[in-house]
């Protein structure tokens, strides 16, 4: 199994829109995506979020799933306009 976490910062011009677009385009992947178990996505509420106001978790079969879930077109899709709104960080590991 491979785990990816990822968190955002908002850019300071992101709407309550922009946020709502996101989760649902992120949770959107699920069925969509081959080797994607899961996937969960949202505010972050923990109080050390260092400005880290969103977050997810996925979870793959296998290393190879989430490498090819990188270049899946609706992944590619997402980020074209994801990035500019956003500061990430992403943690992967396998378990």
């Amino acid at each position: 199994m491979f785990i990816h976490i990822f968190g955002f910062r908002w850019q300071p011009a992101v709407t309550e829109s922009d946020k709502s677009r996101t989760a649902d385009a992120i949770r959107a992947f699920a069925g969509n995506i081959p080797g994607l178990l899961a996937v969960h996505a949202g505010p972050n509420l923990s109080p050390r979020s260092q400005g880290y106001a969103f977050a997810g978790l996925m979870t793959f079969t296998t290393r190879e799933a989430y490498e090819a879930y990188t270049t899946h077109p609706q992944h590619l899709a997402l980020l074209t306009w994801l990035i500019p709104l956003i500061e990430p960080v992403e943690l992967d590991f396998e378990a």
